[in-house]
């Protein structure tokens, strides 16, 4: 049996000494996973109700990180304790086939594909998406941006854990042949050129990663691209929109991994990362 996700992981951020723990999903995280999926889907028309549900729901799959409890602060408010900081899970996009919300965000990977890349890559994606013979999974992994980022680590090891369990027992969500990612990007506002066509291969300008080790799924990558959601967002809470000020354009990267290139992409997540 895997071990207990509550003794995987404990973290100190030095600057405010704050500890984050992660635990299994329940019932009682739905706001907060709702309201993460909303940060990185915007105004995009995807159903976040029903995608929360489905998360729940398989809960085999997945952790959410909270804030370690402090013995002291056990008077404070209960519902501080309680707050979702960040969480990861995988949705089979390819099993959840019919379900509003996966037929939603195929939609919206395939019309944002349309209007920023070249059609051989829309045609790719859409082969991809479509082909019931290779299932795909699209990993979620959100978290507020003052969780440090070395907490990602062992939350997508253990994730991958949880995978591999759930292909050996037949449960939902274990057979992937690929893994899709949706990252919180940014570029100069002043560099980007929103008419530009992309191929395989992205523009010249430097993109910055909100959670700093999806860029090594990037790296591995066959397939990705970038769409704008400048227009969508009117909220801080994905990130900061100025890096020692100069303006950012925010934008969401979309990346394909192969997920016999999982292990390779978790050696390199673990010489960056590392506690």
């Amino acid at each position: 049996l895997l071990p207990s996700v509550c003794d995987i992981l404990c973290f100190t951020l030095q600057e405010v000494n704050v500890e984050f723990e992660a635990h299994s999903i329940s019932d009682n995280d739905y706001n907060g996973i709702k309201k993460l999926l909303q940060q990185l889907f915007l105004k995009a028309p995807v159903n976040t109700a029903e995608l929360t549900d489905i998360l729940i729901q398989q809960n085999h799959i997945g952790s959410i990180i909270k804030q370690a409890e402090v013995q002291e602060d056990s008077s404070d408010d209960e519902e501080d304790d309680d707050e979702v900081f960040g969480f990861i899970s995988c949705l089979n996009l390819t099993e959840r086939k019919g379900t509003q919300c996966a037929e939603q965000i195929k939609e919206l990977l395939l019309s944002r594909c349309e209007q920023s890349c070249e059609p051989r890559v829309v045609e790719q994606l859409s082969k991809l998406l479509n082909d019931s013979t290779k299932p795909v999974g699209l990993i979620l992994s959100e978290r507020f941006i003052n969780v440090p980022p070395q907490i990602a680590l062992p939350m997508h090891q253990q994730l991958q854990k949880e995978l591999t369990e759930a292909q050996r027992t037949n449960k939902p969500c274990g057979k992937c042949h690929y893994y899709l990612l949706i990252s919180k990007t940014f570029t100069e506002a002043t560099k980007s050129s929103s008419k530009r066509k992309e191929g395989r291969n992205q523009p010249k300008e430097e993109l910055m990663f909100a959670n700093a080790e999806e860029e090594f799924f990037h790296e591995k990558a066959l397939l990705k691209f970038n769409y704008s959601v400048q227009e969508e967002s009117d909220t801080c809470l994905g990130g900061r929109w100025s890096f020692d000020d100069v303006p950012m354009k925010p934008l969401r990267t979309v990346i394909v991994v192969p997920a016999d290139g999982i292990h390779g992409i978790m050696d390199k997540l673990k010489d960056y990362l590392s506690l």
